[in-house]
Protein backbone atom coordinates (compact mmCIF):
# COMPACT_ATOMS: atom_id res chain seq x y z
CA UNK A 1 0.00 0.00 0.00
CA UNK A 2 1.42 3.67 -1.02
CA UNK A 3 1.99 5.85 1.92
CA UNK A 4 -0.79 8.47 2.54
CA UNK A 5 -0.55 11.66 4.23
CA UNK A 6 -1.40 10.92 7.06
CA UNK A 7 0.69 8.69 7.79
CA UNK A 8 3.82 11.44 6.38
CA UNK A 9 2.04 13.96 8.67
CA UNK A 10 2.54 11.51 11.36
CA UNK A 11 6.23 10.84 10.64
CA UNK A 12 6.40 14.33 10.64
CA UNK A 13 5.02 14.54 14.55
CA UNK A 14 7.34 11.05 15.83
CA UNK A 15 10.77 12.19 14.27
CA UNK A 16 10.28 16.52 14.07
CA UNK A 17 11.49 18.87 17.23
CA UNK A 18 8.40 20.19 18.80
CA UNK A 19 8.90 23.86 17.55
CA UNK A 20 9.11 21.75 13.76
CA UNK A 21 6.94 23.31 11.71
CA UNK A 22 4.84 20.54 10.84
CA UNK A 23 2.41 20.07 7.94
CA UNK A 24 -0.50 19.00 9.13
CA UNK A 25 -0.95 22.31 11.48
CA UNK A 26 -0.76 24.55 8.38
CA UNK A 27 -2.77 27.71 8.18
CA UNK A 28 -3.85 26.65 4.78
CA UNK A 29 -4.40 28.32 1.43
CA UNK A 30 -5.95 31.11 0.37
CA UNK A 31 -7.90 29.06 -1.95
CA UNK A 32 -9.40 25.89 -0.71
CA UNK A 33 -8.36 22.48 -2.04
CA UNK A 34 -8.83 19.24 -1.22
CA UNK A 35 -5.53 17.70 0.31
CA UNK A 36 -2.90 15.53 -1.22
CA UNK A 37 -3.14 11.89 -1.02
CA UNK A 38 0.21 10.71 -0.82
CA UNK A 39 2.13 14.02 -0.39
CA UNK A 40 2.11 16.29 2.39
CA UNK A 41 0.85 20.38 2.26
CA UNK A 42 4.59 21.39 1.56
CA UNK A 43 5.84 18.45 -0.46
CA UNK A 44 2.87 19.88 -2.61
CA UNK A 45 4.01 23.26 -2.61
CA UNK A 46 7.47 21.98 -3.55
CA UNK A 47 6.24 20.11 -6.68
CA UNK A 48 4.31 23.62 -7.96
CA UNK A 49 7.14 26.18 -7.30
CA UNK A 50 9.39 23.83 -9.49
CA UNK A 51 7.06 23.54 -12.34
CA UNK A 52 6.13 26.84 -12.33
CA UNK A 53 7.42 29.11 -15.61
CA UNK A 54 8.89 31.79 -12.94
CA UNK A 55 11.26 28.67 -12.18
CA UNK A 56 12.30 27.84 -15.42
CA UNK A 57 12.92 31.06 -16.14
CA UNK A 58 15.96 31.52 -13.40
CA UNK A 59 18.45 29.14 -15.60
CA UNK A 60 18.39 32.04 -17.65
CA UNK A 61 19.11 35.31 -15.10
CA UNK A 62 22.12 36.70 -13.62
CA UNK A 63 23.47 36.02 -10.67
CA UNK A 64 26.80 37.60 -10.40
CA UNK A 65 28.00 37.39 -13.57
CA UNK A 66 25.99 38.69 -16.89
CA UNK A 67 23.67 35.04 -17.67
CA UNK A 68 26.02 33.27 -20.79
CA UNK A 69 29.51 35.39 -19.49
CA UNK A 70 30.56 31.70 -18.87
CA UNK A 71 28.94 27.90 -19.04
CA UNK A 72 30.36 26.93 -15.33
CA UNK A 73 29.51 30.30 -13.82
CA UNK A 74 26.32 30.45 -11.33
CA UNK A 75 23.03 31.47 -12.57
CA UNK A 76 19.90 32.43 -10.80
CA UNK A 77 18.56 28.77 -10.98
CA UNK A 78 22.00 26.87 -9.86
CA UNK A 79 22.49 29.18 -6.96
CA UNK A 80 18.75 28.35 -6.00
CA UNK A 81 19.30 24.88 -5.93
CA UNK A 82 22.49 25.09 -3.86
CA UNK A 83 20.59 27.20 -1.28
CA UNK A 84 17.92 24.53 -1.24
CA UNK A 85 20.71 21.62 -0.77
CA UNK A 86 22.51 23.84 2.10
CA UNK A 87 19.13 24.12 3.85
CA UNK A 88 17.68 20.76 3.80
CA UNK A 89 21.15 20.02 5.11
CA UNK A 90 20.65 22.74 8.28
CA UNK A 91 17.09 21.55 9.04
CA UNK A 92 17.99 18.16 8.90
CA UNK A 93 20.16 18.48 11.65
CA UNK A 94 17.90 20.83 13.14
CA UNK A 95 15.25 17.93 12.85
CA UNK A 96 12.89 20.52 11.02
CA UNK A 97 10.78 20.47 8.45
CA UNK A 98 12.99 19.75 5.14
CA UNK A 99 10.00 19.79 2.84
CA UNK A 100 8.78 23.46 3.95
CA UNK A 101 12.51 25.06 4.38
CA UNK A 102 13.44 23.08 0.88
CA UNK A 103 10.07 24.93 -1.11
CA UNK A 104 10.90 28.52 0.77
CA UNK A 105 14.50 28.32 -0.45
CA UNK A 106 13.24 27.05 -4.18
CA UNK A 107 10.76 29.97 -4.47
CA UNK A 108 12.92 33.06 -2.64
CA UNK A 109 14.66 33.88 -6.03
CA UNK A 110 11.34 33.71 -7.69
CA UNK A 111 10.87 37.44 -8.34
CA UNK A 112 14.11 38.21 -9.17
CA UNK A 113 14.52 40.76 -12.07
CA UNK A 114 17.44 40.28 -15.11
CA UNK A 115 20.74 41.27 -14.62
CA UNK A 116 20.83 40.40 -10.67
CA UNK A 117 20.51 42.82 -7.87
CA UNK A 118 21.34 45.95 -10.31
CA UNK A 119 18.48 44.99 -12.38
CA UNK A 120 16.07 45.26 -9.10
CA UNK A 121 17.71 48.75 -8.42
CA UNK A 122 17.00 50.41 -11.27
CA UNK A 123 13.52 48.40 -11.69
CA UNK A 124 12.68 49.91 -7.83
CA UNK A 125 14.59 53.52 -9.11
CA UNK A 126 11.73 53.74 -12.10
CA UNK A 127 8.79 52.71 -10.14
CA UNK A 128 9.92 55.25 -6.94
CA UNK A 129 6.61 56.67 -7.91
CA UNK A 130 4.51 53.78 -8.01
CA UNK A 131 5.26 51.10 -4.88
CA UNK A 132 8.83 50.40 -5.99
CA UNK A 133 10.28 46.91 -6.52
CA UNK A 134 11.51 44.74 -4.23
CA UNK A 135 12.07 40.76 -5.56
CA UNK A 136 10.50 38.90 -2.06
CA UNK A 137 7.34 41.00 -2.71
CA UNK A 138 7.67 40.44 -6.36
CA UNK A 139 7.89 36.47 -5.42
CA UNK A 140 5.19 36.65 -3.36
CA UNK A 141 3.06 38.18 -6.46
CA UNK A 142 3.80 35.54 -8.85
CA UNK A 143 2.74 32.72 -6.17
CA UNK A 144 -0.48 34.68 -5.72
CA UNK A 145 -1.18 36.44 -8.84
CA UNK A 146 1.15 36.27 -11.88
CA UNK A 147 1.61 32.46 -12.46
CA UNK A 148 -1.40 31.62 -13.93
CA UNK A 149 -1.52 27.05 -14.12
CA UNK A 150 -4.76 25.84 -12.04
CA UNK A 151 -8.24 26.37 -13.40
CA UNK A 152 -9.86 27.73 -9.95
CA UNK A 153 -7.47 30.17 -8.67
CA UNK A 154 -4.55 32.59 -9.30
CA UNK A 155 -1.09 32.35 -8.60
CA UNK A 156 0.27 28.70 -7.10
CA UNK A 157 -2.12 28.68 -4.14
CA UNK A 158 0.74 28.00 -1.95
CA UNK A 159 0.21 27.50 1.90
CA UNK A 160 0.71 30.43 4.21
CA UNK A 161 3.94 28.90 5.59
CA UNK A 162 5.55 29.02 2.07
CA UNK A 163 4.77 32.66 1.53
CA UNK A 164 5.19 33.57 4.76
CA UNK A 165 8.86 32.77 4.54
CA UNK A 166 8.97 34.24 0.79
CA UNK A 167 7.62 37.60 2.77
CA UNK A 168 10.19 37.63 5.73
CA UNK A 169 13.11 36.56 3.53
CA UNK A 170 16.00 38.75 4.85
CA UNK A 171 19.86 38.83 3.84
CA UNK A 172 22.57 41.36 3.95
CA UNK A 173 21.09 41.62 0.16
CA UNK A 174 17.56 41.66 1.08
CA UNK A 175 15.23 44.10 3.12
CA UNK A 176 11.73 42.79 2.56
CA UNK A 177 8.49 45.26 3.12
CA UNK A 178 6.20 44.49 5.39
CA UNK A 179 3.07 42.67 4.61
CA UNK A 180 0.06 42.50 6.12
CA UNK A 181 -1.48 38.88 7.28
CA UNK A 182 2.42 38.31 8.20
CA UNK A 183 2.99 40.01 11.31
CA UNK A 184 4.57 37.96 13.36
CA UNK A 185 7.91 39.01 14.74
CA UNK A 186 9.68 36.17 13.69
CA UNK A 187 9.11 33.38 10.82
CA UNK A 188 9.48 29.67 11.15
CA UNK A 189 12.83 27.97 11.84
CA UNK A 190 11.91 26.63 8.92
CA UNK A 191 12.44 30.20 6.82
CA UNK A 192 14.83 31.04 8.87
CA UNK A 193 17.33 28.29 7.98
CA UNK A 194 16.58 29.13 4.01
CA UNK A 195 17.68 32.93 4.75
CA UNK A 196 20.75 32.01 6.03
CA UNK A 197 21.06 29.22 4.06
CA UNK A 198 20.88 31.87 0.68
CA UNK A 199 23.78 33.77 2.66
CA UNK A 200 25.81 30.44 2.83
CA UNK A 201 25.30 29.69 -0.69
CA UNK A 202 25.65 32.80 -2.22
CA UNK A 203 29.46 33.77 0.06
CA UNK A 204 30.91 30.64 -0.99
CA UNK A 205 29.68 30.28 -4.71
CA UNK A 206 30.86 33.57 -5.51
CA UNK A 207 34.41 32.83 -4.30
CA UNK A 208 34.15 29.74 -6.39
CA UNK A 209 32.95 31.86 -9.91
CA UNK A 210 35.31 34.55 -9.09
CA UNK A 211 38.12 32.20 -9.28
CA UNK A 212 37.11 30.62 -11.86
CA UNK A 213 36.99 33.88 -13.74
CA UNK A 214 40.36 34.95 -12.58
CA UNK A 215 39.41 38.28 -11.01
CA UNK A 216 40.17 36.61 -7.80
CA UNK A 217 43.54 35.61 -7.18
CA UNK A 218 44.14 32.79 -4.65
CA UNK A 219 47.31 33.78 -2.92
CA UNK A 220 45.99 37.46 -1.97
CA UNK A 221 42.41 35.47 -0.49
CA UNK A 222 45.23 33.10 1.20
CA UNK A 223 46.62 36.90 2.78
CA UNK A 224 43.42 38.96 2.88
CA UNK A 225 40.78 36.95 4.07
CA UNK A 226 40.53 34.69 7.10
CA UNK A 227 37.95 32.66 6.87
CA UNK A 228 39.73 31.42 3.18
CA UNK A 229 43.16 30.97 5.25
CA UNK A 230 41.46 28.78 8.06
CA UNK A 231 39.86 26.48 5.27
CA UNK A 232 42.99 26.33 3.18
CA UNK A 233 45.25 25.31 5.95
CA UNK A 234 42.57 22.71 6.92
CA UNK A 235 42.80 21.29 3.68
CA UNK A 236 46.46 21.12 3.54
CA UNK A 237 46.81 19.65 6.37
CA UNK A 238 43.69 16.60 5.43
CA UNK A 239 45.14 16.09 1.43
CA UNK A 240 48.28 17.55 1.01
CA UNK A 241 49.32 18.94 -2.04
CA UNK A 242 46.55 18.58 -4.60
CA UNK A 243 46.15 19.76 -8.47
CA UNK A 244 44.34 23.84 -8.54
CA UNK A 245 41.16 23.12 -9.00
CA UNK A 246 40.77 20.24 -6.95
CA UNK A 247 42.23 22.65 -4.20
CA UNK A 248 40.38 25.03 -4.40
CA UNK A 249 36.75 23.06 -4.73
CA UNK A 250 37.98 21.11 -0.94
CA UNK A 251 39.01 24.68 0.10
CA UNK A 252 35.04 25.75 -0.80
CA UNK A 253 33.15 22.89 0.52
CA UNK A 254 35.61 23.14 3.58
CA UNK A 255 34.13 26.96 3.85
CA UNK A 256 30.53 25.52 3.88
CA UNK A 257 31.13 22.86 6.34
CA UNK A 258 31.94 25.05 8.56
CA UNK A 259 29.66 27.56 7.99
CA UNK A 260 26.78 25.40 8.22
CA UNK A 261 28.12 23.53 11.45
CA UNK A 262 28.23 26.61 12.64
CA UNK A 263 24.76 27.71 12.45
CA UNK A 264 23.77 24.50 13.29
CA UNK A 265 25.53 24.66 17.10
CA UNK A 266 24.89 28.31 17.15
CA UNK A 267 21.37 27.75 16.66
CA UNK A 268 20.61 24.45 18.73
CA UNK A 269 22.09 26.75 21.65
CA UNK A 270 19.99 29.96 20.90
CA UNK A 271 16.59 27.48 20.80
CA UNK A 272 17.71 26.17 24.34
CA UNK A 273 18.35 29.29 25.91
CA UNK A 274 14.91 30.22 24.98
CA UNK A 275 13.04 27.82 25.96
CA UNK A 276 10.97 27.63 22.75
CA UNK A 277 8.20 24.89 22.60
CA UNK A 278 6.24 25.10 19.21
CA UNK A 279 6.38 27.06 16.51
CA UNK A 280 3.89 29.61 17.91
CA UNK A 281 6.92 30.52 20.72
CA UNK A 282 9.65 30.55 17.76
CA UNK A 283 7.13 33.47 15.81
CA UNK A 284 6.98 35.32 19.43
CA UNK A 285 10.61 35.84 19.00
CA UNK A 286 12.23 39.73 18.86
CA UNK A 287 15.44 37.66 17.19
CA UNK A 288 15.75 35.00 15.01
CA UNK A 289 17.07 32.15 16.46
CA UNK A 290 18.74 30.77 13.37
CA UNK A 291 21.94 32.70 13.37
CA UNK A 292 26.00 32.68 13.28
CA UNK A 293 28.08 32.86 16.18
CA UNK A 294 29.50 36.42 16.62
CA UNK A 295 33.01 35.46 15.70
CA UNK A 296 31.93 33.47 12.26
CA UNK A 297 29.64 36.94 11.62
CA UNK A 298 32.63 39.09 11.92
CA UNK A 299 34.76 36.40 9.37
CA UNK A 300 31.56 36.63 6.94
CA UNK A 301 31.65 40.45 7.07
CA UNK A 302 35.53 40.63 6.16
CA UNK A 303 34.83 38.07 3.52
CA UNK A 304 31.83 40.14 2.12
CA UNK A 305 33.81 43.39 1.71
CA UNK A 306 36.49 41.62 -0.06
CA UNK A 307 34.11 40.49 -2.54
CA UNK A 308 32.19 43.66 -2.94
CA UNK A 309 35.76 45.34 -3.74
CA UNK A 310 37.51 42.94 -5.69
CA UNK A 311 34.61 41.08 -7.36
CA UNK A 312 31.17 42.67 -7.32
CA UNK A 313 32.96 46.01 -8.70
CA UNK A 314 35.37 44.92 -10.57
CA UNK A 315 34.57 46.00 -14.15
CA UNK A 316 34.70 42.85 -15.59
CA UNK A 317 31.80 41.86 -13.68
CA UNK A 318 30.13 45.94 -12.88
CA UNK A 319 30.25 47.42 -16.37
CA UNK A 320 28.66 44.87 -18.30
CA UNK A 321 25.89 44.50 -15.60
CA UNK A 322 25.02 48.37 -16.03
CA UNK A 323 25.52 48.26 -19.58
CA UNK A 324 22.67 46.02 -19.42
CA UNK A 325 20.65 47.53 -16.32
CA UNK A 326 20.40 50.76 -18.69
CA UNK A 327 18.37 47.85 -21.51
CA UNK A 328 15.80 47.71 -18.67
CA UNK A 329 15.54 51.95 -18.59
CA UNK A 330 14.82 52.21 -22.36
CA UNK A 331 12.60 49.03 -22.76
CA UNK A 332 10.91 50.63 -19.68
CA UNK A 333 10.16 53.98 -21.42
CA UNK A 334 9.61 52.47 -24.49
CA UNK A 335 6.40 50.64 -23.22
CA UNK A 336 5.37 53.44 -21.63
CA UNK A 337 4.77 54.81 -24.77
CA UNK A 338 3.63 51.86 -26.63
CA UNK A 339 1.96 49.65 -23.52
CA UNK A 340 0.20 47.27 -26.50
CA UNK A 341 4.10 46.10 -27.26
CA UNK A 342 4.12 43.78 -23.72
CA UNK A 343 3.31 40.65 -23.69
CA UNK A 344 -0.44 39.46 -23.58
CA UNK A 345 -0.76 38.48 -20.13
CA UNK A 346 0.72 41.96 -19.21
CA UNK A 347 -1.59 43.96 -21.16
CA UNK A 348 -4.51 42.28 -19.58
CA UNK A 349 -3.54 43.62 -16.26
CA UNK A 350 -3.22 47.15 -17.00
CA UNK A 351 -6.54 48.15 -16.24
CA UNK A 352 -6.04 45.95 -13.05
CA UNK A 353 -2.78 47.25 -11.72
CA UNK A 354 -2.11 50.50 -13.86
CA UNK A 355 0.53 51.24 -16.81
CA UNK A 356 3.72 50.80 -14.79
CA UNK A 357 3.05 48.45 -12.85
CA UNK A 358 2.41 46.10 -15.52
CA UNK A 359 4.91 46.60 -17.42
CA UNK A 360 7.38 46.52 -14.18
CA UNK A 361 6.04 42.78 -13.81
CA UNK A 362 6.65 42.05 -17.44
CA UNK A 363 10.54 43.28 -17.67
CA UNK A 364 10.99 41.30 -14.38
CA UNK A 365 9.97 38.39 -15.88
CA UNK A 366 12.41 38.87 -18.44
CA UNK A 367 15.46 36.30 -18.42
CA UNK A 368 18.73 38.43 -19.07
CA UNK A 369 19.00 37.15 -22.93
CA UNK A 370 15.38 37.79 -23.86
CA UNK A 371 15.92 41.44 -22.17
CA UNK A 372 18.97 41.68 -24.57
CA UNK A 373 17.00 40.29 -27.56
CA UNK A 374 13.82 43.09 -26.98
CA UNK A 375 16.20 45.81 -26.64
CA UNK A 376 17.99 44.68 -29.89
CA UNK A 377 14.85 44.00 -31.70
CA UNK A 378 13.38 47.51 -31.05
CA UNK A 379 16.26 49.85 -30.65
CA UNK A 380 19.02 48.09 -33.43
CA UNK A 381 21.34 45.47 -32.62
CA UNK A 382 24.12 47.77 -32.20
CA UNK A 383 22.17 50.09 -29.32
Amino acid sequence: MPRTRQELEQIERQNLAPYAQFSGDSRGRKYAEAPPEWRTEYQRDRDRVIHSRAFRRLEYKTQVFLNGTGDHLRTRLTHTIEVAAITRNITRALKLNEDLAETIALAHDLGHSPFGHKGETVLNKLMKRHGGFEHNRHSLRIVEELEQKYPRFPGLNLSWEVREGLVKHYTAYDHPSKRRGFNAKSSSLEAQVANLADEITYYSHDLDDGLDSGLLDERLLNRDVRIWRHAARTVAKEYGALPDEGRRYFIVRCIIDMQVKDVVVTTEKKITEAGVNSVDDVRLQAKPLVAYSPARRELNMELREYLYKNLYYNPVVHEPNLRAVRMLEDLFKYYLKNVNQIGEHARKRVRQVGRERAICDYLAGMTDRYAMQEHARIFGPTA
